[in-house]
């Protein structure tokens, strides 16, 4: 977990609730997400029921659906994770894409032209999108060429959630006037989860489950399934009492009373993760003040919360 702004002094009871490391298998199961090196081939949708399959659960769903022939990082989440999938839908991505030019061109006025096409760009969804075909702004982070091979040209980009790469080697290729299509594309990165850790395959995932329900061995099945706290390690987190956990799970606001420790990069109207003592994930919320009238505040409420992942009765009830 990362480094938090500690307001308030607490200590948390370990009769109640399990660090995520130290749940039993079944429940580290249930409660889990998978970093899926998915294929060239198969739809998300495809790998979410061989996922589903494999570990005989009752249900997975995937965060950030990419096309039948794009190869890469798709989170799965499994049953009880699979809504806290959904709060890497707006996490950044990252890609590396095989851009095919349809004409020669001086790999200069290459270069000068991906220049152009950082900070924030201007896109229409393809026709083929689940969206509407609607011109909107969308944040290139950063976009570097790799290697430039007669009309081949490798790229890494990062960006925000929601940018289109196919469209972005369109865009590309109309202003260097010479035409361009995205011709392979791999993502490499969904918020906190890249290709350079925790990445599985489907065969691993199917070898791991073997060890654990025939051979009793579930080391390798806890290396392939995160626990479901990994996905909220890019948002700003909020560290709340014992005595508050219950009330939150049941849907209730968090005032500031119930706090211990907070990111220092919490803002007024984004997205956090609210966590136990112990590092469980009990609520999203949006930040409803900026850090420090929250720091400053004493009993007002100070985050709304939005969906909780945590069932009720965990925690005692310590709440009217």
């Amino acid at each position: 977990m990362e480094k938090l702004l500690i307001i308030a002094e607490s200590t948390t009871d370990s009769s109640f609730g399990l660090k995520p490391q130290e749940r039993p298998i079944e429940e580290h199961i249930d409660k889990g997400i998978i970093n899926l090196d998915k294929p060239s081939g198969p739809t998300s949708h495809e790998i979410d029921s061989w996922v589903r399959r494999i570990l005989k659960s009752e249900k997975t769903g995937h965060g950030g659906t990419l096309d039948p022939k794009v190869t890469g990082v798709l989170p799965i989440g499994i049953n009880n994770a699979t809504r806290v999938i959904q709060l890497l839908l707006p996490a950044p991505k990252e890609y590396v894409c095989l851009m095919r030019l349809h004409k020669d061109l001086n790999e200069d006025r290459i270069n000068e032209i991906f220049n152009e096409f950082q900070g924030k760009i201007f896109q229409t969804p393809p026709l083929k999108s689940a969206v509407k075909r609607e011109l909107r702004v969308r944040n290139v982070y950063n976009s570097n060429i790799l290697e430039i091979s007669e009309r081949d040209v490798l790229f890494k980009i990062a960006c925000e959630a929601g940018t289109y790469i196919r469209t972005y080697c369109h865009d590309i290729g109309e202003a260097l006037g010479t035409g361009a299509h995205m011709a392979e594309l791999r993502r490499t990165q969904v918020g906190p989860l890249n290709e350079n850790k925790d990445l599985i395959t489907l065969q691993d995932l199917t070898d791991a489950f073997y060890y654990w329900n025939v051979e009793g061995d579930e080391s390798y099945i806890r290396k392939c399934i995160l626990p479901m706290e990994k996905a909220t390690d890019f948002l700003p987190k909020v560290l709340i009492r014992d005595s508050a956990v219950d009330a939150i799970c049941h849907g209730a606001n968090l005032a500031s009373g119930g706090i211990v420790g907070l990111s220092e990069n919490i803002k007024k109207g984004k997205n956090v993760a609210i966590l136990t003592l112990k590092g469980e994930l009990v609520a999203s919320a949006e930040t409803l003040y900026n850090l420090e009238d929250i720091i400053d505040s004493s009993s007002k409420i100070v985050f709304d919360t939005k969906k909780v992942f945590m069932k009720p009765g965990i925690y005692p009830m310590m709440w009217k």
